[in-house]
C-alpha cells in the first residue's frame, strides 16, 4: 500500500516537475526554432515570422547545403577527427587511468597530484599556442604534412576523464585481478579481460565526452589546420556565418530562400550524429559518471 504524500512532498513534487518542464522546454525550443527556420520560406524568416513552428515550409535551403561540395568535404573532416580522435584520447586515458590505479607504481601519489594540478592551473593560452607550433614542426619534419593528424595526437590529454577512469578501476576488486594473474594473464590481459570488461559504464561516458569534444571543437582545429579543404565542419560554419553575414557578399543573394535558413541548416546537421549517438550510451551516462566519479 503506498503512502499517502504530505501536502509539504505534494508541493515539492508539484514544484520540481513544473521547474524540470520549463527547463526541458528551454533546452529544446532552440533546436526547435533551428528546424523551423531552416525549413520556412524566405520572408517568415527576414521578417521574424517563424517564433516556434515553420511557416511556408521549404527545403531548398537544405539542397542548397547539400549540393555544396564544401560541405561534405567538412563533415568528412569532422567525422575524422571525432572517429580517430576518440579512440586516440581513449587508448591514453585507459593506459593513464590504469597505472594510476596501481598502488605499486613508482612515485603515484606525484603523478596523481601533477593530473590535478593541470586542472587548476595553465601555462596560458600562448605557452599551450607554441607548444602545439613546436609539435607540428616535429610532424613536418618526419613527413606528415597533415595538420587533422596534428589535432588528433595534441588533443589527446583529457585530466578529467582519466580521473574517472581512474576512480573506476581502484573499483574493481583485487582479488579478481589476483585470481586472473594466478591463471597466468599478462598486464595487458589483465587491463583487457578484467578491468576493461568491469568498467563498461564509466568507458562509455568518457567515450561520449571524447567524441563530443571532438565533434564540436572549434577553436584549436581553426588555429591548427591551416588547409582550408582539411577543417572541420565547426569552422566551416563559422566561415559560413561571416560570409553570409558580410555586406558585400550578400549584395547578390538573390535566391528564394534566406541565409539564416541555411545557417540553421548547418546547424540542424551538426546535431543529428550526436542525437542519434546519445540515446544509446544514455544508460550507461549516470552509472559511469557515478562510479568513476565516486572513490569508494
Amino acid at each position: 500500500m503506498k503512502r499517502k504524500l504530505e501536502t509539504s512532498e505534494q508541493i515539492f513534487k508539484v514544484i520540481s516537475y513544473t521547474l524540470l518542464c520549463i527547463f526541458s522546454l528551454a533546452c529544446l525550443y532552440p533546436f526547435l526554432y533551428a528546424v523551423s527556420a531552416a525549413i520556412s520560406g524566405k520572408e517568415a524568416v527576414e521578417y521574424g515570422r517563424v517564433i516556434l513552428f515553420p511557416k511556408d515550409v521549404q527545403f531548398q535551403a537544405f539542397a542548397h547545403m547539400f549540393n555544396n561540395n564544401m560541405f561534405w568535404n567538412a563533415y568528412s573532416n569532422t567525422l575524422f577527427l571525432t572517429f580517430y580522435g576518440t579512440v586516440w584520447a581513449l587508448f591514453v586515458a585507459i593506459l593513464g587511468a590504469y597505472a594510476l590505479s596501481k598502488k605499486r607504481l613508482l612515485f603515484r601519489r606525484f603523478f596523481n597530484f601533477f593530473l590535478v594540478f593541470t586542472m587548476l592551473f595553465s601555462a596560458g593560452l600562448i605557452p599551450q599556442y607554441l607548444n602545439y607550433l613546436a609539435t607540428q614542426k616535429a610532424f613536418n619534419s618526419i613527413g606528415i604534412m597533415d595538420d587533422k593528424w596534428l589535432v588528433v595526437i595534441a588533443m589527446g590529454m583529457a585530466a578529467m576523464n582519466i580521473i574517472l577512469l581512474r576512480n573506476a578501476f581502484e573499483g574493481v576488486p583485487s582479488e579478481i585481478e589476483e585470481a586472473a594473474i594466478v591463471d597466468g594473464a599478462t598486464e595487458f590481459q589483465v587491463l583487457s579481460k578484467v578491468y576493461i570488461p568491469m568498467s563498461k559504464s564509466t568507458i562509455a561516458t568518457v567515450t561520449l565526452f571524447f567524441a563530443i569534444s571532438r565533434w564540436n571543437g572549434y577553436f584549436w582545429a581553426k588555429q591548427m589546420i591551416a588547409n582550408k579543404n582539411e577543417r572541420p565542419l565547426q569552422v566551416f560554419i563559422r566561415q559560413t556565418l561571416e560570409d553570409f553575414t558580410d555586406p558585400d557578399q550578400m549584395t547578390y543573394w538573390d535566391y528564394p530562400y534566406a541565409s539564416d535558413s541555411v545557417i540553421f541548416a548547418l546547424i540542424v546537421c551538426s546535431i543529428i550524429p550526436i542525437l542519434i549517438i546519445y540515446p544509446f550510451i544514455q544508460k550507461y551516462f549516470a552509472k559511469g559518471v557515478n562510479l568513476g566519479g565516486v572513490k569508494e
